[in-house]
C-alpha cells in the first residue's frame, strides 16, 4: 500500500512505498528476462530485424512501468502533497524529471 512520508528537509519533496510495487517488481523481471533474451538472440546470430523489434516490445514495456509509476506519483504524493499545500517543490521535481525522461 502506498504510503506518502515525511517531507524530505528543507525541500517539501514527498517519499513513498510504491502501492504497486508488486506490479512494478513482476514487469521489470519480465523485462530483465526480456533483455537476456535478446543477448541471447544477438550471440546466436538472430537477424538484425528480429534483435529490433525484441528492442521496440523490451521498450514499450519499459514505458509502461515508466507510466505505472508516474500514475502512483500523481495519485499519492501529488496528492499529498496538495493536502499539506506543499504543491510548488512536488509539482518542480515531477517537471525536471519528466523533463529528462521525454
Amino acid at each position: 500500500m502506498f504510503k506518502c512520508l515525511h517531507p524530505l528537509p528543507l525541500q517539501g519533496i514527498y517519499m513513498h512505498v510504491h502501492k504497486q510495487r508488486k506490479e512494478i517488481s513482476d514487469r521489470l523481471a519480465r523485462i530483465e528476462g526480456h533483455v537476456h533474451g535478446v543477448k541471447n538472440m544477438v550471440e546466436t546470430d538472430k537477424t538484425c530485424p528480429e534483435i529490433l523489434l525484441q528492442i521496440t516490445a523490451i521498450r514499450a514495456a519499459l514505458n509502461k512501468v515508466s507510466q505505472i509509476i508516474i500514475e502512483d506519483h500523481i495519485e499519492s504524493c501529488l496528492k499529498e502533497a496538495a493536502t499539506s499545500g506543499k504543491t510548488e517543490p512536488n509539482f518542480e521535481k515531477l517537471k525536471e524529471t519528466l523533463s529528462k525522461i521525454i
